[in-house]
C-alpha cells in the first residue's frame, strides 16, 4: 500500500484547501445551513464544475478528468475540513458511481456530461421507514404496465433531494425469497407528477429530505443496469460512499483538533494557557491519536478501492472506527472550548453536529461491526 501521496495529489489538496478557505468561509456555511430554499451556493457549485471537481472521477470521454477514487477522497477530506454544504457528495457518489457502474452508453453520455458540467444535481433515494441499509428494508414497489413502471413508496433522508434534478430510486420490481433479488434502480425526474419532496429537520442541517412517490411513471429505459439486479450496484455505492464519508470526517477531525490546540494555547486561566495543564494535554493527545488512526484506516481503504482490490472489510473497519472517533474528537473539542464551544458563535459546533450526522450516514457503527464480523466468517 502506498501511503505517501504524489506531488500531483499534494497539489490537488492544496488547491482545494486554498479555494475553499477563500470562497466558502464559515459565515457562508452558516447562511447556507439556514437557507430553506437551496442550502447551497449556485455560484460555488459552478466554480467547482469549472475546476473539474464534479467530474473528477468521470472518464474523459464523458467530459470528466479521469482521475482516481483516491483523488476524490482528497477533495472530500478538504471539504470536510471546511464543512462545505451542498449536493457535491450526493451527486458524485450517489449519482456518478451507479451510472459509471451500470449505465448504458446513452445514459453515461447524457448524465455524466451533465454532472461534470455542473448542470445536473443527483441523489440516491434508498432508505425507507426501517432506516436500514439492508435489502430487506426496500418496500417501495415499481409495477410494470402499459409500457411504463409505476413507482409507489416513501424514501427518507435523501440528501439534497429538494434541489436534485434526477433521483436514482431503489425499488422492488420482482418478489423473491431472497431480499437482495428483484431490486432495480430507476432514474426519476424530480419534476414528474407524483413526486413530492420535503426537507426534514436534522442535527447536521445538511438538507436531508422525505421523498414521496405516488404512482410515478418511468420508462423501462430509465432502469440503471438490468431489471432485478440493482442490489449489487447499491452495495458498491454504499462501500464507496462509506469510505468517502470517512475521508470527509477525517478533514473535520483535523480542523477540530487544530482549532482546539490553537484555542488552548491562547486561553489563559490561573495565569497560564490552559494548554499547559497536563490533563488537557492528554485529552488533545488522545484526539491526535484518534485522528492519525483514522487516517491510516481511511487511506488504506481508499487506496484499495482506487486500485480495484477487495476492501469490504477495510471499508467497514474504517467506517466503524471513524464514526466513533469523529464524535469523540469533537465532543472533547467542545469541552475544551468551554461555554463558547456550545454556542452558534463558534465554529467548533459546526463540526460537532457534522460528526453526529456522519455517524449514521451509510451505516452506523453497529452496522459496520456486523459487516466486519461477516468478513471474518462470523454469522448469526
Amino acid at each position: 500500500m502506498e501511503i505517501e501521496f504524489t506531488e500531483e495529489q499534494d497539489l490537488l489538496r492544496q488547491t482545494v484547501k486554498d479555494f475553499l478557505v477563500r470562497e466558502c468561509p464559515k459565515t457562508m456555511v452558516r447562511e447556507l445551513e439556514e437557507d430553506p430554499e437551496k442550502g447551497y451556493s449556485p455560484q460555488l457549485w459552478k466554480a467547482m464544475a469549472e475546476l473539474g471537481w464534479l467530474g473528477l472521477t468521470i472518464p474523459e470521454e464523458y467530459g470528466g478528468m479521469g482521475m482516481t477514487f483516491q483523488d476524490l477522497t482528497i477533495v472530500l477530506e478538504e471539504m470536510g475540513r471546511n464543512v462545505v454544504p451542498g449536493p457535491f457528495f450526493c451527486t458524485v457518489l450517489g449519482g456518478c458511481v451507479p451510472i459509471m457502474l451500470a449505465g448504458t452508453e446513452e445514459q453515461k453520455g447524457e448524465l455524466l456530461a451533465g454532472i461534470a458540467g455542473g448542470e445536473l444535481v443527483m441523489s440516491m433515494a434508498l432508505l425507507e421507514a426501517e432506516g436500514c441499509y439492508a435489502a430487506s428494508g426496500i418496500a417501495t414497489r415499481a409495477v410494470p404496465g402499459d409500457g411504463v413502471f409505476r413507482i409507489d413508496g416513501t424514501k427518507f433522508f435523501v440528501e439534497m433531494a429538494h434541489v436534485a434534478d434526477r433521483l436514482l430510486c431503489v425499488a422492488r420490481t420482482d418478489q423473491s425469497v431472497l431480499p437482495e433479488a428483484g431490486i432495480s434502480l430507476f432514474l426519476v425526474d424530480t419534476e414528474s407528477p407524483g413526486v413530492r419532496r420535503e426537507v426534514m429537520p436534522t442535527i447536521g442541517m445538511e438538507k436531508l429530505c422525505e421523498v414521496c412517490l405516488g404512482g410515478v411513471e418511468v420508462l423501462g429505459e430509465d432502469i440503471m443496469g438490468r431489471r432485478g439486479d440493482g442490489w449489487p450496484i447499491v452495495v458498491q455505492v454504499l462501500r464507496k460512499a462509506a469510505i468517502a464519508k470517512c475521508a470527509e470526517s477525517v478533514g473535520g477531525m483535523e480542523a477540530s483538533l487544530d482549532m482546539t490546540v490553537a484555542y488552548c494555547k491562547e486561553r489563559v486561566q490561573y495565569d497560564r494557557p490552559i494548554g499547559a495543564f497536563q490533563s488537557l494535554q492528554h485529552m488533545m493527545a488522545d484526539m491526535l491519536i484518534s485522528l492519525e488512526t483514522s487516517k491510516y484506516l481511511v487511506y488504506e481503504a481508499a487506496w484499495l478501492e482506487s486500485e480495484g482490490l477487495a476492501c469490504a472489510r477495510e471499508a467497514a473497519m474504517a467506517k466503524a472506527y471513524v464514526n466513533e472517533a469523529y464524535k469523540r474528537v469533537t465532543e472533547r473539542a467542545v469541552a475544551l472550548h468551554g461555554g463558547i464551544g456550545t454556542s452558534r458563535d463558534h465554529d467548533i459546533g459546526l463540526y460537532y453536529r457534522r460528526a453526529k450526522a456522519a455517524e449514521i450516514a451509510f451505516g452506523d457503527t453497529d452496522y459496520q461491526r456486523e459487516l466486519v464480523a461477516g468478513q471474518i466468517g462470523l454469522r448469526g
